[in-house]
């Protein structure tokens, strides 16, 4: 059962397929300053397959890449970024902030 996991723009979220059938989504707020991750969901039929962390791995991955920092007010994916830990560092929180 392998996990695609699609940033949808448009829809300001992320989509998780298996074998092509919509699994999950976990919704962002992005700016050009940091990313807000409020809400994911899967698909009861597909929880304890992976969705989830596929879809927090992902999104997580897609801020570092752009080089933002996260504010995980989500509690799945605030858990999962404890669970692991080589994430932590993306967190709002653990950024020195810089004011003028």
């Amino acid at each position: 059962m392998a996990v695609e996991v699609t940033d949808v723009a448009e829809r300001h979220r992320f989509e998780a397929t298996v074998d092509g059938r919509f699994a999950g989504y976990a919704e962002y707020i992005r700016s050009h300053t940091v990313v807000v991750y409020p809400h994911t969901e899967v698909d009861s039929s597909f929880e304890g397959h992976g969705v989830g962390g596929a879809l927090a791995r992902a999104a997580l991955d897609d801020a570092r890449e752009r080089g933002l920092p996260v504010l995980a007010t989500c509690p799945f994916i605030a858990a999962w970024m404890r669970r692991h830990p080589e994430y932590l560092e993306l967190a709002y929180q653990n950024r020195s902030q810089v004011t003028d």
